[in-house]
């Protein structure tokens, strides 16, 4: 009995040891075979990825064209910024070209002409922004009030009809209403009122641009609002009535509270080109009003530059615009996330 007892107290002793070996052979294997499992992973990843890229190679077609585009047209001429550290000539080319340093960003902001252009875009681009890009989100909620489809519609294609014409027709149209010998100053003379002076005043050419971005752009921006609201839960507005909400509460609660993803997105994207305001617009109204008025940085570009060959100080203005453009959709987009918003990116 005692031998028995001896030899069961023997192997109940043993048995810790078994296990303890046991787990200190698992404690060695363990890791190995993570390291194995971890490092076969980034492997299945890619063949997974290859797999499924095989299987939707038409969609990764379709997407080659657009990359192309990109790639050829808008980060390739990155490559060109340096034109604005060197005295650049078409002569000598990139690789041969002088090297100033800042030269050209210090000429840059000595110009008067060039502070007079970056006031000018500063202040027309607030212009637009306070008054343009609200436009289309303000007609959109009136569309959206009118219960007839067919008057909605009807309404909707004329405000979009202007986005398709070109800046010269625009400008034109708008010469024959509001010019010296257009439309509106025609009644006025014919009345025995004196013509008033609106395309032609350096004092009005601000609120003139303004007006006919308005005019033109705002079709497009509310087709996108429109699609913004039609996305809201309708069982919102539903209970918002239930609960005895009126008209301009659910427009409060309801209504811009969805708007606000897609608003806060085309607001960051719109801050990107706060330095670049409409070339063609204002360079074809220019000559009416003066450099001093409608001098901005995209005519200064083009003068300079192009028609002056100035090519290190126009590169240098081009590299501030987009400079500046990026940081701000950087901050704007940092900002929007800090208050709640899922931003651009």
């Amino acid at each position: 009995m005692s031998t028995v007892g001896r030899a069961a107290s023997t192997s109940a002793s043993a048995g810790p040891v078994v296990g303890a070996a046991g787990t200190g052979s698992d404690r060695r294997s363990g890791p190995q075979s993570g390291d194995r499992s971890t490092g076969q992973r980034p492997r299945r990843d890619a063949r997974d990825l290859l797999r499924r890229a095989a299987r939707e190679w038409r969609m990764y077609v379709l997407v080659v064209p657009g990359l192309c585009y990109f790639v050829l047209f808008r980060y390739i001429p990155f490559l060109g910024n340096v034109v604005a550290f060197q005295d650049y000539s078409p002569f000598l080319g990139f690789m041969h070209s002088p090297w100033v340093g800042v030269q050209n960003f210090v000429e840059l902001f000595s110009d008067p002409e060039a502070v007079t252009a970056l006031k000018n875009t500063v202040v027309i681009s607030f212009l637009q922004i306070v008054f343009a890009f609200p436009a289309p989100i303000a007609l959109a909620l009136l569309l959206n009030s009118i219960m007839s489809e067919r008057v909605k519609r009807f309404v909707q294609s004329v405000v979009y009809i202007p986005h398709f014409l070109s800046w010269v027709v625009v400008v034109s149209l708008w010469q024959a209403i509001l010019g010296g010998d257009g439309l509106f100053n025609t009644v006025l003379r014919s009345g025995g009122l004196g013509s008033v002076d609106i395309l032609t005043n350096p004092g009005l050419f601000k609120a003139v641009i303004t007006s006919q971005v308005i005019w033109k752009e705002v079709g497009w921006g509310t087709i996108i609002f429109l699609a913004a609201i039609t996305m809201i839960d309708q069982q919102l507005y539903e209970s918002a009535a239930v609960d005895g909400a009126g008209p301009m509460s659910r427009l409060r609660h309801v209504t811009l509270p969805g708007m606000a993803p897609v608003v806060v997105l085309l607001l960051i994207l719109r801050l990107g080109g706060v330095l670049s305001v409409g070339f063609e617009q204002i360079l074809l109204q220019q000559p009416a009003v003066g450099a001093d008025a409608a001098q901005v940085l995209d005519t200064f570009v083009y003068f300079h530059g192009v028609a002056g060959g100035e090519w290190g100080t126009a590169s240098a203005a081009g590299l501030v615009q987009g400079v500046v453009g990026t940081f701000l959709v950087i901050a704007a987009n940092r900002f929007a996330k800090r208050m709640g918003s899922e931003g651009a990116f």
